[in-house]
Order: C-alpha cells, then sequence, then structure tokens
C-alpha cells in the first residue's frame, strides 16, 4: 500500500506558506458534495453553495418526504439557471437503518450507570428507562457485552447528543442496557448502531425502491448512493432494480460502506460499484478508533488503483454550528485529499448547518493547498506499475495524455468523449491541471422519438477529482474524419479562454479520436 503523497520540495521557506493563494475559476480539483435540508434548501443559498463549490447535491430519505426534497430539487434547478453552474443529483437510500422511535419528540435524559430498555413495541412511549426501537430482531442479534450506540440523526459526535450503551441482559423480545455515558436525546430521529453485529435486514429495501422508482426516476437522478452496502450482491441488485425503470439504467451506483461486514468484503464489492462512500460515521463506531485511519488509506488506494471515485464523510463535523473547523478536521481534510479521495461529502454541515456555504468555501480552500503539495510525480509511477504492461489501447492514451501533459506543462487536458469513460481514465492518473472533459451527445431512438445521450454522462464527471464537463453541440460529431476538423475543439478552447483557464502561449495536450485511432497532441496557443 502506497498513501499519503505529499511533496515538500526543500528548502521552503516557512513564511511563504502565509502567502495568498491565486485565485482560479475552479477552487480545487476535489469535488464537495453538499447534502440539501432545511438550511440549505432555498434558491438564494442553493446558489451560494454552487458558487461556494458544490458540484453533486445529496438529498437523503432517512428523514424528509418525497414532496419536500421534490421543492428542494427545484429550487436547486432554479439556482442551477441562475449561477450557471452544473450540478449532479445523489439519492441517499435508507437501508436497513435502525431508529429509536421517539413519538412525543420530547428531550430524554439518559443518566450514566443506569439502565434503559430497549424495546421493538413502537406504542410505548420514549421515557428515559425505556426506548422503542423499529426492529423486532435485535434481541435475536445481541448479547451480554456488545457495545450499542445511539446518535441524533447527522448527529454532530458532540457526547451530549450521543450515547454508548453495553448489552446487560436480554429479557425476550427486549434488550435491557447500561448507560455508559450521560447524554440527552433531543429530537424525533435518533439512530442506533451495534458495532459489528449484522442486522439480519435487507441492505435495499422496499421503502427505498419506492422512493427510487417515483422520485428517483421522476428526476433522472444521476447517482445512487447505496446504505450499508455489505455484498457484491447488494449491489447487484439494485443495479437490476434500476435496469428496469428507463433512463435509471444510466444511474451510476455508490456502495456506502458503513460496518465492519462492508470493509471485509470490500474488494468484491468496488468490483461491482461505480464508486465508493467511505461512511466514516458508522463505521468509525464499528472499528477501533486506532483503526479507522488505517482503512480510510487502504480503502482510498484501492479505488485509485481501480480508477473508481472513492468519497470521504465526515470531516468537518464542529462546523454545524461553528465558522470555523477545528485544527484537526482541517487536517483531516487535507490528509483525505492527500491519501486520494475524490470528493468530500458534508452531510449535518450543509443539511441543518448554520453556515453551509462558509463550510463548502471552507472545504474548497483546504483541498487547493493540499493539492499543491500531492506528489503527483511519485502517484504517476505507481500507478502505470500496478496496471502494468500491455496496457489496454485507452489506458496507454490516458496516460500517455497525463505524461505529455506535465511534461509540457500544459494548462489543460482536454478530452473529447461519448461515454464518459475516457476522460475518467485520464483522471486516474491524477494530472496536476484540470482535465476539461467534452462530452459529445449521441443520437438515440425508441421508435417512437429521438433523444440525444450525453447529459448523464457530463453530470456523472462532476463527482470525479479534476473532471470537468462540458456538453457539446450534438451537431458536432464525436470523431473527427480528419485531424483538421476541428471546430469542436475551438469550442472547448474557446470555452476554456473564457473562463480564464487557458491563456495566450499556454499550451494544450487534447485526446480525442481521429477516424478509427486515438490521437495525443499538444497545441500552443497564439495570441
Amino acid at each position: 500500500m502506497v498513501s499519503n503523497y505529499l511533496l515538500v520540495e526543500e528548502p521552503i521557506r516557512m513564511a511563504s506558506i502565509l502567502e495568498p493563494s491565486k485565485p482560479n475559476f475552479f477552487r480545487a480539483m476535489t469535488k464537495i458534495i453538499g447534502t440539501l435540508g432545511p438550511n440549505s434548501r432555498s434558491i438564494e443559498v442553493i446558489s451560494g453553495c454552487l458558487k461556494a463549490g458544490m458540484s453533486v447535491a445529496r438529498f437523503d430519505f432517512s428523514w424528509g418526504d418525497a414532496e419536500f426534497h421534490q421543492e428542494t430539487l427545484e429550487n436547486l434547478k432554479a439556482a442551477i439557471k441562475t449561477t450557471k453552474k452544473l450540478c449532479a443529483v445523489m439519492l441517499d437510500t435508507v437501508g436497513p437503518e435502525l431508529l429509536i422511535v421517539n413519538k412525543s419528540e420530547h428531550p430524554i435524559t439518559l443518566e450514566e450507570d443506569s439502565f434503559v430498555i430497549l424495546t421493538p413495541d413502537q406504542d410505548k412511549e420514549a421515557t428515559s428507562n425505556l426506548l422503542p426501537i423499529n426492529f423486532s430482531g435485535l434481541s435475536k442479534a445481541v448479547k451480554k457485552g456488545d457495545d450499542i450506540f445511539i446518535g441524533q440523526y447527522l448527529f454532530t459526535g458532540k457526547e451530549t447528543t450521543s450515547v454508548w450503551l453495553e448489552v446487560s441482559e436480554v429479557k425476550d423480545e427486549d434488550v435491557v442496557c447500561l448507560i455508559k455515558n450521560s447524554a440527552i436525546l433531543a429530537g424525533p430521529l435518533y439512530t442506533l448502531h451495534v458495532s459489528q453485529i449484522r442486522i439480519d435486514l435487507p441492505t435495499f429495501t422496499d421503502k427505498d425502491k419506492e422512493v427510487i422508482s417515483t422520485w428517483g426516476l421522476r428526476n433522472k437522478i444521476d447517482f445512487l448512493s447505496l446504505s450499508y452496502a455489505r455484498r457484491a450482491e447488494d449491489i447487484r441488485h439494485a443495479r437490476e432494480f434500476l435496469s428496469k425503470l428507463g433512463d435509471l439504467n444510466q444511474t451510476q451506483i455508490f456502495a456506502k460502506i458503513e460496518n465492519v461486514e462492508g470493509l471485509v468484503h470490500f474488494d468484491e464489492i468496488l468490483q461491482e460499484a461505480d464508486g465508493i462512500i467511505l461512511a466514516r460515521g458508522n463505521l468509525g463506531i464499528d472499528l477501533p478508533p486506532e483503526k479507522v485511519f488505517l482503512y480510510q488509506k487502504e480503502a482510498l488506494y484501492k479505488c485509485n488503483i481501480a480508477g473508481k471515485p472513492a468519497i470521504i464523510t465526515r470531516v468537518v463535523d464542529s462546523m454545524t454550528d461553528n465558522l470555523r473547523p477545528t485544527r484537526a478536521e482541517a487536517t483531516d481534510v487535507a490528509n483525505a485529499v492527500l491519501d486520494g479521495s475524490d470528493a468530500i461529502l458534508l452531510g449535518a454541515e450543509t443539511l441543518r448547518g448554520l453556515y453551509p456555504i462558509e463550510t463548502i468555501s471552507t472545504v474548497g480552500k483546504i483541498c487547493a493547498e493540499a493539492e499543491k503539495v500531492y506528489n503527483q510525480d511519485l502517484y504517476f509511477k505507481n500507478t502505470v506499475k500496478y496496471v502494468g504492461e500491455p496496457m489496454t489501447h485507452l489506458e496507454s492514451i490516458a496516460s500517455s495524455a497525463v505524461r505529455a501533459a506535465i511534461k509540457v506543462k500544459a494548462s489543460v487536458i482536454i478530452c473529447f468523449t461519448s461515454s464518459g469513460r475516457a476522460a475518467r481514465l485520464i483522471a486516474k492518473y491524477r494530472p496536476t491541471m484540470p482535465v476539461l472533459s467534452v462530452v459529445i451527445p449521441r443520437l438515440k431512438t425508441n421508435q417512437l422519438q429521438w433523444t440525444f445521450s450525453g447529459a448523464f454522462e457530463a453530470r456523472q464527471s462532476l463527482i470525479v477529482r479534476g473532471l470537468f464537463p462540458m456538453l457539446a453541440d450534438p451537431r458536432h460529431p464525436a470523431e473527427s474524419a480528419s485531424a483538421t476538423n476541428e471546430s469542436v475543439l475551438k469550442v472547448a478552447l474557446d470555452h476554456g479562454k473564457a473562463i480564464g483557464l487557458i491563456k495566450p502561449h499556454d499550451r494544450v495536450v487534447v485526446c480525442q479520436k481521429v477516424g478509427d485511432a486515438s490521437v495525443v497532441k499538444i497545441i500552443e496557443l497564439e495570441d
């Protein structure tokens, strides 16, 4: 395992660290996913989030109904039009989530060294001595001495809003627990997590299927975040379901690893999924604290080598209530970038946090600083070595484009693609400059009407580190009949100039198809 590609050139002037960063059209190569909710659903706030660097909007169906999320999505669409910033949509499933049922929503005080009973009888009222849960099989799954964690949904990590329990006794369907720390549970939604215990519930629930086949289908979601993915079969089951839902057969599935069972089957899950989300909230409970960093580095390395996007969660929890992250959180974000993360996922910080726009902006700035000291040369050599020889044709073209761009110090790589695969392969080699993915639409028909592909492919690159999409005019062909047909290229170059990415005398590396051949060429721009 090779990780933490940190490059610090000696000697370094410590004062230079304080020099302000140069402004850039793309704030960072690392992408930011924002969870939209009560504090981030107005057109004004969403517009601010997009301008600050959010490229994927996450809709979490663990709370809120379809109507609420639809209103938020309509505001997102309006914000996209206003800001002219492209944004993808991610639907996060509920999965086999265990919840404390507090119908009264009155605060519940739990005292250290007292006992509390967890019962499947949801008709009973939640009190300091009795907590109803939404699962009848807990008594069969746990034994004396097992640890149980209860936390506020999208909790902040503060001990006052979360509590550790130790199973003391099992009585029929009830579980008697010793309270390990004092806490006040305030609010309707509290999740329950049993450390390293398999809960016998399906990963892909009927509720998830209903939401996807209605809300998801109507809104043509770009990504499905499959919560509590435990085996490769979970991904195959979800993909089979999506394949029968029209346009959703193009939706990418990201496996959300949240427990030890998912960790144990990580390799087979990675092979089936389009990407991985390391849900460090629940996983941080399931794993011993001293093992979390090791898992993160190993998992990100495996994703990088496979060329599949990896996403890290739970990085700046304190910004839910504060304008600045802690020192540890700022370092954590930087280490996630250096370890190879494609994107940072913000949950409570944007969903119900006081400063959603400032949080996205701060995380983006930290990512940009970390990217400056990312040892791309070492990473490139290790990736090429791992891929081995003979390379596939497309892999060879992608790695050659990145190598050429670095050698000539190109300002950007322009890649023409229809499926997005070529652009993703280029991004796999982590070039130090942005990759402008020019998606050329394809004409399709179902014998009743004509449609163009390309919108899905463009939006789905918004989750890949260093990849920035541009949807080309469908009248331009995906392949040039000759090397002189530069109309699409001119549009891409003009776009790069307009946003300040390309300047006079810059060098640009272009990856495109000419006839049956794939070509990498270097262009030096004139005034």
